[in-house]
């Protein structure tokens, strides 16, 4: 395989900073975080009782990698998994309930719990968790 130039590394690492430039603090920047997010809560499709909170999602990306499989693994799969990928989400690592008031129709109010994010880390994906 020919070696890249020392120019075209130089021009690839300068595109990269400059479309990375225009994503954002968010985005650009490696991790998982916290993120307030304003949520409606409704009794019913009709709103008849309504409210909103201030929760907390998990937002960011973490570390993942791709390398050749093993032989024992090659083996197993009949020759079809030659690469072995590990990946990490951000996901809510811990949970706290806490309460929302609902105003509802006729002036009543109602009480009602609803889980937000406590903590949020690097974990491994999980489709359930989505």
């Amino acid at each position: 395989m020919p070696m890249a130039s020392p120019h075209a590394l130089l021009l690839c690492l300068l595109v990269l900073l400059a479309v990375t430039e225009g994503w954002g603090r968010e985005a650009a920047g490696p991790g998982c975080r916290m993120y307030p997010l304003n949520v409606t809560v409704q009794s019913d499709r009709q709103g008849t009782c309504q409210g909103s909170y201030m929760a907390q999602a998990c937002v960011g990306h973490c570390e993942s990698s791709a390398f050749p499989s093993r032989y024992s693994v090659l083996v197993a799969s009949g020759y079809r998994h030659n690469i072995t990928s590990v990946s990490q989400c951000c996901t809510i690592s811990s949970l706290e309930k806490v309460k929302v008031q609902l105003q509802c129709v006729g002036n009543r109010k109602w009480e009602m719990e609803i889980f937000t994010a406590r903590a949020c880390q690097c974990d491994m994906c999980r489709l359930s968790r989505y």
